[in-house]
């Protein structure tokens, strides 16, 4: 990359975020913007910011034909895609303030958010979104209108097809005259406990903390980002998507998930955003394979990561130059290369956010030589707080915080912050927004933390730790992410709240639980058998086995196993793949007094 391609504009410059768009359409009129798969000839196709300019000048002229105030809400529940863009940015450019939903987001919940926003008009995608909606229909009369950016047969009299909607031509691009404090968005947490609120973020917070991405690590106008994870995700929205409109960089939608491999070969991206459950599913996938072929190969995969791994401690000047280091060039061609090559063989930065990424799998991925750098931060302030870069990059923690930001440790290690980023508190939440952000500034992330040569470290979150019978405290979440490293667990949540022990619900992996059950002389189908006392014994050895390095106080002596997992769909996962706590025990009641029947 040269000092040429970088041109990277100023929040000063912009002013606000339609401001920005604006000033990247007039600076880089040819230059491609967007690359997304056309299905029609099923072939790559880019649109320029000249392009993406006029398209945004049509939905602007759509949108003034509602009849819509400046600081009314409009909502969005899209795939990433230039629709998504071309609406969010048409909104933006009429003072409007932009809602997004989830598209895998259950029905309640965006017709929760829906009202509680207050929202007008609506954009989805197609049939499958309107089914999840319509069953809660009767409660969206203050809606105007909902658009369907594809209609399908039969479709309700209530949907307006995007195809109807816009006019032929837009005219010029609308830029209304916004204040950097201004309200620009309304971004819904996901709702672990209770109903999700509103974070409502200005043009400032977001341009800052975009801004404030590319003052840690350079983004040029000739990189290409790769766009997966929902821009409905602040993470993605402020990284993968204002990031790169700063920069003049070019961004490419992914189709699907299940595609992504096939993406990454076609694209090539230059910088990769992410959340660790993607990073885990490819050491998932490679664990499995290694485990089909002869033990010679997972040796030399070992050796790879060890001797990688130690270059890579050496390049930070934490550990000395070791002979075994000479090894690094024929492990790199035989082992490390496939994997970068898999990832289309020109990453030079990927980010992971948004949970804490398992230490194994971070030195594997690390030691291969991916340039994997993990950062922090909250919907709350736009959202990155911290973040390690390439040359003092420590995988353990969350990095530097990024200049601005101000933090300190609270009562019982609460991790606390004052920046640009943060936002001006919830919709229409005053207890909320006051329990938040004290009087002086300083937001309560509820986090807990330590803080090492200027790295953060968190360690847990306050509500989440539990306090045994016996006055013991413990995060789960460390022991939760120990107990997953093995790949017989999809997922586990560590219980124990005012209980004599710890115990463990957990979703088995189906493969390896049949593999398993096989050895232990039981039916791999048959739900009551996952009770019997051999399985059970079996599971706390697995469990036990991960938790060795863990305190005396910090063991499992119960656990209750379940096939079925735990998703969106069914409410136990939040649409950003957290777990619902609270929702998880209700559902499991049975098991749990199961678990401590008698104490």
């Amino acid at each position: 990359m040269s000092d040429e391609a970088l041109d990277m504009i100023t929040p000063d410059e912009a002013i606000s975020l339609a401001g920005l768009f604006r000033e990247r359409v007039r600076r880089s009129p040819d230059a491609p913007a967007y690359r997304y798969f056309d299905e029609a000839t099923m072939q790559w196709q880019t649109a320029r910011w000249a392009d993406m300019a006029r398209q945004v000048a049509r939905w602007q002229a759509a949108l003034e034909g509602e009849g819509l105030q400046r600081g009314e809400r409009v909502a969005l529940m899209l795939p990433n895609g230039r629709e998504w863009v071309c609406f969010e940015q048409a909104a933006l450019g009429l003072g409007l303030v932009v809602v997004p939903l989830y598209v895998n987001d259950s029905g309640e919940n965006a017709v929760y958010i829906l009202r509680d926003a207050g929202v007008k008009l609506l954009v989805i995608g197609g049939a499958d979104h309107w089914q999840g909606l319509c069953a809660c229909r009767d409660k969206l009369s203050a809606l105007t209108r909902i658009v369907v950016v594809k209609p399908y047969t039969e479709m309700d009299p209530a949907l307006t097809a995007l195809s109807d909607w816009l006019p032929a031509d837009g005219g010029d691009l609308r830029t209304a005259v916004a204040q950097p404090d201004e309200l620009a968005t309304i971004v819904y947490t996901s709702g672990t406990t209770g109903n999700p609120k509103g974070v409502m973020l200005s043009h400032r917070n977001i341009l800052w903390n975009a801004h404030a991405c590319g003052r840690v690590v350079p983004v040029f106008s000739d990189d290409v980002f790769l766009s997966f994870l929902p821009l409905s995700h602040t993470l993605e929205r402020t990284v993968g998507h204002y990031l790169p409109m700063l920069a003049g960089a070019s961004v490419a939608y992914a189709r699907s998930i299940p595609q992504l491999s096939e993406d990454m070969l076609s694209v090539r991206p230059t910088i990769l955003i992410s959340v660790p459950r993607i990073y885990e599913r490819i050491y998932a996938k490679v664990c499995a394979q290694l485990e089909e072929k002869p033990p010679r190969a997972r040796r030399i995969f070992d050796l790879a990561v060890s001797v990688g791994w130690q270059c890579f401690e050496h390049a930070q000047g934490r550990a000395p130059w070791r002979l075994r280091q000479v090894m690094w060039p024929l492990l790199d061609k035989l082992v490390a290369r496939k994997l970068m090559d898999k990832l289309g063989g020109r990453l030079r930065v990927a980010i992971c956010g948004g949970a804490a990424l398992q230490p194994a799998v971070a030195r594997v991925f690390v030691g291969l030589g991916l340039p994997l750098i993990q950062g922090y931060g909250l919907t709350e302030t736009s959202p990155v707080l911290s973040s390690n870069i390439v040359k003092d990059n420590l995988p353990a923690s969350v990095g530097l915080p990024f200049p601005d930001v101000e933090v300190r440790l609270g009562a019982e290690g609460e991790l606390q912050v004052r920046s640009p980023g943060v936002c001006l508190g919830y919709w229409r939440n005053p207890e909320a927004s006051a329990a938040l952000i004290d009087s002086e500034g300083w937001l309560h992330t509820g986090d807990v933390a330590r803080i090492e040569d200027k790295h953060i470290f968190i360690t847990g979150r306050l509500k989440e730790i539990i306090v045994l019978a016996n006055g013991e405290k413990l995060p789960p979440g460390d022991m939760e992410a120990a107990i997953a490293r093995d790949p017989v667990f999809e997922q586990v949540l560590v219980i124990g709240e005012g209980r004599p022990y710890l115990s463990v619900l957990a979703v088995l992996n189906p493969e390896r639980w049949k593999a398993a059950a096989r050895g232990l002389g039981v039916d791999p189908a048959a739900p009551d058998d996952l009770r019997a006392k051999a399985v059970e014994k079996w599971a706390l050895e697995h469990i036990g086995a991960q938790l060795r390095g863990f305190p005396g106080y910090a063991q499992v002596r119960r656990v209750s196993l379940s096939l079925l997992p735990w998703t969106i769909e069914n409410g136990l996962l939040t649409p950003t793949l957290k777990t619902r706590r609270a929702r998880i025990l209700a559902q499991y009641e049975a098991d749990v007094a199961r678990l401590y029947e008698g104490h």
